[in-house]
């Protein structure tokens, strides 16, 4: 906090001298030297730049089986640390415990790539990512704090399933790529058991918004006839089993976080769940696509205004009103058209933003959440 800010504060009379002496000394205290912290980052990447130089100058004169147990000596290290010193480093500075956590389980995913290289394997990436899951997951979950922690999960996890999935076609591609999204009734279900429940607040927000995107990305594809007709029906049947995992994702959502804030974040997996069936439906169709797409982020914003999430009501408002723009180009034939185009959605977004406003004023408090 600027001292600025504090004699602004003072001349409007919201503080008296008292506190804003109070105040000036607090922060002063707790100031944070950030120049001195970058010089002290500069010069840890330095010296890990010229460690990795060094080694991969040499790299191929070092003998594999060497180069492997360093790097797991290395991980044992770090798990050893954790081990012993976690609980006290989190104490001190949970930021450094996060890093390490997200470090720790770093060397683990490249030691696989690392074990790979040397005994030259040609196995399919989602083996090594599922084994990485299996053996650095429960670390991640036990250990986590926020977002680097709970983004290395679920990313690892979509990963996996998606590299599982690019491998061919199968009935059950739908339900193996829906399974990120079970990670939300979990992390709910911590969250009020936990001492990290930001660790798991943020793990079921990952969650959500990977319901979200899948659900959307569907949309967008059904808009391009992105959906193979000729498939015999496998595509359907994926989506319908997906739509289902993230309904039943949803209501165990609800069912854990019987909060308004629980019943709206259920409430939209529900929602894309929902959509995903419906988007094989729409498919090489671009106006239903288009109204598909936009009825599920109406419905995450009135979820988001009913739960006072203003950041994600204005996200989902933004996201129509391109909506409606993308959709002015894809069904103008020419350049006349798409200029009227462009002039109707014009005047529909600022409709849109005109009603955003009108509804965000009536419903929405000043001091709102920030977050689900």
């Amino acid at each position: 906090m600027s001292a600025r800010k504090l004699a602004e504060w003072h001349a409007a009379g919201l503080i008296d001298a008292a506190t804003r002496d109070r105040l000036a000394a607090y922060e002063t205290a707790h100031a944070r030297p950030l120049a001195v912290w970058a010089v002290y980052g500069i010069g840890a990447l330095a010296i890990g730049l010229g460690l990795v130089s060094v080694v991969a100058a040499n790299w191929e004169e070092i003998p594999g089986l060497l180069r492997l147990a360093v790097h797991l000596a290395l991980i044992a290290g770090l798990l050893a640390g954790l081990f012993l010193r976690e609980q006290q480093l989190a104490e001190r500075s949970p930021w450094a415990a996060e890093a390490l956590v997200f470090v720790t389980a770093a060397l683990g995913l490249t030691f696989f790539g690392h074990l790979g290289q040397v005994y030259q394997t040609a196995s399919p990436l989602w083996q090594p990512l599922a084994a990485w899951l299996a053996l650095f997951a429960p670390l991640l979950l036990l250990t986590g704090r926020s977002w680097p922690t709970a983004l290395a999960v679920l990313g690892g996890m979509v990963w996996c399933v998606w590299d599982y999935a690019a491998a061919g076609r199968y009935f059950d591609d739908g339900f193996i790529t829906a399974l990120p999204v079970l990670l939300a009734p979990l992390a709910a279900a911590m969250r009020a058991r936990s001492e990290r429940p930001v660790f798991w607040r943020r793990l079921e927000q990952l969650a959500l918004a990977y319901a979200v995107a899948a659900a959307s990305a569907a949309c967008a594809l059904a808009s391009a006839d992105g959906f193979d007709q000729n498939d015999g029906g496998i595509i359907g049947v994926s989506m319908l089993v997906a739509g289902a995992v993230a309904v039943v994702a949803g209501g165990g959502v609800i069912a854990v976080r019987r909060g308004l804030s629980g019943r709206m974040a259920g409430a939209i997996i529900i929602g894309a769940g929902a959509a995903l069936p419906l988007a094989d439906i729409v498919n090489d169709r671009t106006l239903a696509a288009a109204l598909l797409f936009m009825l599920l982020w109406s419905g995450i914003a009135a979820a988001a205004l009913a739960a006072q999430w203003r950041g994600v009501f204005q996200l989902a408002v933004g996201v129509i009103a391109l909506r409606l723009i993308a959709l002015s180009f894809e069904l103008a034939g020419d350049l006349l058209t798409s200029g009227f185009g462009l002039i109707a959605a014009g005047v529909m977004i600022l409709g849109v933003a005109w009603g955003a406003v009108r509804v965000s004023r009536r419903f929405a408090p000043d001091a709102q959440e920030s977050g689900a």
